[in-house]
């Protein structure tokens, strides 16, 4: 069997669960109190494994591993959903599963249809650390953006029915739907700041791991070209926002504002160049 049609296999297990999630929080919006029932964590592993083995097969297995940017998204992608897995065991996060689930479906199929340039440096443990950092903090930042978003649509829902709710009349819950059954906003504001607090962690170790490793890896100092650039600006936003936190307390929309900003700086600083390069400009 060809290598995409497993890729697209995966894909098409991520995007029945996702549609499945989708149909049973969001459309008939019913509250889940009790989170995830216990066959959906078990089928959400099964894409899970499956995309880890791809990966495998896609970065580890061949003898000279190829990475660009559609394996940068699936590695990305996975391990935001296993971590959002992870992270479903311990507060219920329902609501969050059609944000996360079709990201991945996304990119699952990448690596086979985009096989990236060939790793100079695969077997340096030195590189491998670097990657590895830079991926957890990739992963982690994504899966900080969907809470904020959640925490976004819990907020303006609340905010909406409150006011719908001044009038005379029987009151209702202030959330509903799939919003029902999050856990208060400020245990999400908590949890958010946590995932951003950590993911910082992981930036600022691949940028020091980057800056040390790079006249062994690459034969040259660091150079200041555009994805440093970007890679600055994020680490720059999410200091700021953390300061911004702890000295004076900011959340809600300028906690949003900065999470998104940084975000967006991290993608373009490789995920984005490596896009231009090559799809939009044919080089590898």
């Amino acid at each position: 069997m060809p290598d995409i049609v497993l890729h697209l296999a995966v894909s098409a297990l991520y995007g029945g669960l996702a549609l499945h999630f989708w149909r049973t929080r969001w459309r008939d919006g019913a509250p889940s109190n009790g989170g995830m029932a216990p066959w959906e964590r078990a089928a959400l592993l099964a894409p899970l494994a499956l995309h880890a083995w791809l990966l495998h097969l896609d970065l580890v297995a061949p003898d000279q591993p190829r990475f660009g940017f559609g394996q940068a998204l699936s590695v990305m992608l996975w391990l935001a959903a296993v971590i959002y897995w992870v992270e479903s065991l311990f507060y219920n996060l329902d609501g969050m599963q059609p944000l996360v689930l079709p990201l991945a479906a996304l990119s699952v199929p990448l690596p086979g249809m985009f096989p990236g340039i060939a790793i100079a440096h695969a077997a340096s443990m030195q590189f491998k650390l670097h990657l590895i950092l830079g991926m957890a903090a990739y992963s982690v930042f994504t899966i900080a953006m969907l809470h904020a978003l959640l925490m976004a649509l819990a907020e303006r829902s609340l905010h909406r029915n409150l006011s719908a709710q001044s009038g005379l009349g029987p009151r209702s819950g202030p959330l509903a739907g799939p919003l029902a059954g999050l856990p208060p906003l400020l245990t999400l504001e908590r949890l958010l700041f946590r995932l951003i607090g950590l993911a910082f962690v992981l930036l600022t170790l691949t940028l020091a791991t980057g800056l040390l490793f790079s006249e062994s890896l690459f034969g040259r100092a660091l150079r200041f070209d555009h994805k440093t650039l970007f890679a600055l600006l994020s680490w720059l936003s999410f200091a700021i926002l953390l300061i911004g936190r702890y000295a004076y307390g900011w959340r809600g929309r300028t906690a949003l504002r900065f999470t998104l900003l940084g975000f967006v700086m991290l993608l373009l600083a490789y995920v984005g160049s490596r896009f231009v390069l090559e799809v939009i400009l044919g080089r590898a």
